[in-house]
């Protein structure tokens, strides 16, 4: 997640510490800057917020409450760099020393395997990103990055980093929310991952409600598979995901479950099963699938069913995530597609497609959302969950 240009890491930390020790002196002489530095960087931080951050009186520095609140996420975002400090384990505190260009550099360097492609990401020359880099392994003590023939490999540190610097970056942009929140302002910024069945009804319910109530805020919704949706969530650059819940989850992510889906068997309208009055296992095993993919919990309830039903293994399969391809695929030929209900309400409805049958049996999947273990919502984020709780019932019945 970025983070506005203005920010200075190291003047961010005297905020902190500012509002801690309630004296401009005092803070500067704990993180080892001049006085007229953290007094310059305080008022470098006003500016950019158009706000008083401190109520100055003769006995010290009071910051306000938006303050207070922005100064907790922002010792929030430095105990993930003294987190990365404990692995790297150099002599020198990490956290105290390195720059915001430093650790986007580093993010992009991880995310794209490549210089030239992170430069590209960030918007710099090439030589920029390098530099950065060559400065943090020397500020690291250590060696990040090695050369491959398909550009850049990172090391393990180097991908741990990589992660608290996001959530570390994910902290503050909380943390400038939250304190413009406190000044009646919200307009912050939510990314939500979204696997298949959120993105039908239930997501775009509760982003309607959301976005009525708080018409400002930046939403992003991004689409894909679990695993990368879930590498996003830990990296801090998703707030949460919405959709099918996967057990058990790591340690550092907790689920909610919403409600439970089962699933059906979708296909053409006209399809030759459509008329017959029941179905056995024979009609199943002659059946040409489009299925989930493998090690989605569709994939694996279909499979139960499936042995269940028969001992004939499906004869021709397609794995296809995109419901869009899926639907596709059923229009032109007579396979059968596994699928929820509530996927594809509005083609059933409109007549593209039909359901064969009702929902096959213990199939139910729960359907929740996924949140950092340790996250702390801004009240549009919160709002947001609680809307997506509250439109439960409206989706699944919509």
């Amino acid at each position: 997640m970025a983070i506005p240009d203005f920010i200075n890491l190291r003047h961010l930390y005297a905020l902190a510490e500012i509002a801690r020790q309630r004296s401009v002196r005092r803070a500067a002489m704990i993180i080892h800057l001049s006085q007229p530095a953290v007094t310059q960087a305080l008022a470098h931080f006003e500016t950019m917020l158009q706000q008083r951050l401190f109520e100055r009186t003769a006995t010290g520095m009071t910051p306000t409450q938006a303050t207070s609140l922005l100064a907790d996420r922002i010792d929030r975002a430095f105990a993930w760099l003294m987190a990365a400090d404990r692995i790297l384990g150099g002599a020198a505190p990490l956290h105290r020393r390195v720059t915001r260009v430093q650790l986007q550099s580093l993010m992009a360097a991880v995310d794209s395997e490549s210089i030239s492609l992170a430069a590209r990401k960030l918007g710099v020359r090439q030589p920029s990103v390098t530099r950065a880099l060559r400065d943090l392994e020397t500020l690291c003590g250590r060696q990040l990055f090695t050369r491959s023939p398909h550009g850049i490999d990172a090391s393990r540190e180097a991908r741990e980093l990589a992660r608290f610097a996001g959530l570390a970056f994910a902290e503050i942009q909380q943390g400038l929310d939250v304190f413009r929140e406190s000044h009646g302002q919200i307009d912050g910024r939510i990314v939500v991952g979204s696997l298949p069945l959120a993105r039908s009804a239930l997501l775009p319910t509760a982003v309607t409600k959301l976005l009525d109530r708080h018409p400002e805020v930046k939403l992003k919704i991004v689409d894909g598979p679990y695993a990368e949706l879930l590498h996003e969530l830990r990296f801090g650059h998703l707030d949460c995901i919405v959709g099918a819940l996967r057990f058990p989850p790591p340690a550092d992510v907790q689920q909610e479950e919403l409600f439970r889906d089962p699933l059906s068997i979708a296909v053409r309208p006209g399809h030759p099963l459509l008329t017959r009055e029941s179905l056995g296992p024979d009609d199943f095993a002659g059946l040409d699938w489009i299925l989930p993919p493998e090690g989605t919990p569709a994939r694996e309830h279909f499979s139960s069913f499936f042995d269940a039903m028969t001992s004939r293994p499906p004869r021709h399969i397609v794995e296809c995530s995109s419901l869009i391809a899926v639907r596709g695929l059923l229009l032109r030929s007579d396979r059968a597609a596994l699928l929820s209900a509530a996927q594809v309400r509005y083609e059933v409805r409109s007549g593209q497609l039909a359901m064969l049958g009702g929902p096959l049996a213990q199939t139910a999947r729960p359907i929740g959302l996924a949140l950092r273990a340790d996250w702390r919502p801004t009240v549009a984020q919160g709002d947001f969950l609680d809307l997506l709780r509250s439109s439960v019932a409206e989706s699944i019945a919509a």
